[in-house]
């Protein structure tokens, strides 16, 4: 067992070594978008299910493995794909790749958590039994808590997968169609800044606001009583 968790660990460090060994994180710009879109646009006419199973597929890897780049291919799918489709895949890849990141981090370290801090994770985890789908939505739909680091964080507690799968699912929707129908009119962006604007922000903090309103009710009501 211990084997299967040191390789696993072996190839996701490697991976993510060789990514920024070779520079990869070049080809994930807007200036580099912006110069092969007609390109891009040319090969997915020709290949269109090719292109949208290598885009699914880059999304996952990328999200799977907390790689940067995630806001850039959003904007590829809204220039590629359009706003509707390119939401739908943008979505599926982002779920799927923080899936297998929620899956692998239980795998190697969950136990392990468990047994060093356990009796402290009690309140945590009966907390999210009740009430995890709703503080997911929240960590979601507030962009100040970084993507990667819910899905480690949630792989380490007991949130159930299917929990963290309709969390992530409907939670990444929102901010996923603003940056990918900005995609869709990529010559009219100067700066990945522009998109998350403070209204823009504020309305994604409203939402997460309202996703925790039953938890605020309940427990209300329960001081009440």
């Amino acid at each position: 067992m211990i084997w299967k968790k040191l390789f696993i660990l072996l190839v996701g460090v490697v991976a993510v070594a060789l990514f920024f060994w070779f520079d990869l994180g070049r080809y994930l710009t807007l200036e580099t978008l912006k110069a092969n879109r007609d390109g891009l646009l040319g090969f997915y006419a020709r290949h269109r299910a090719a292109t949208v199973a290598g885009f699914i597929a880059v999304y996952v890897v990328q999200t799977a493995l907390s790689l940067p780049g995630a806001a850039i291919l959003s904007l590829a799918a809204g220039a590629i794909f359009g706003a509707v489709m390119g939401t739908a895949y943008a979505v599926v890849g982002a779920t799927a790749g923080a899936i297998l990141a929620f899956l692998v981090t239980r795998y190697l370290f969950h136990d392990a958590v468990e047994r060093k801090f356990g009796a402290k994770l009690t309140k945590l985890n009966r907390e999210l039994d009740q009430a995890g789908l709703n503080y997911l939505l929240f960590l979601r739909l507030v962009p100040i808590f970084p993507f990667f680091l819910i899905n480690l964080a949630a792989g380490l507690t007991r949130m159930p997968l299917r929990t963290f799968f309709l969390g992530t699912l409907i939670g990444i929707i929102p901010g996923g169609f603003v940056y990918v129908n900005a995609g869709a009119s990529l010559a009219s962006i100067t700066s990945i800044r522009e998109i998350a604007t403070p209204r823009v922000l504020g309305s994604f903090a409203l939402l997460g606001a309202f996703a925790l309103v039953p938890v605020v009710y309940r427990k209300l009501k329960g001081a009440r009583n």
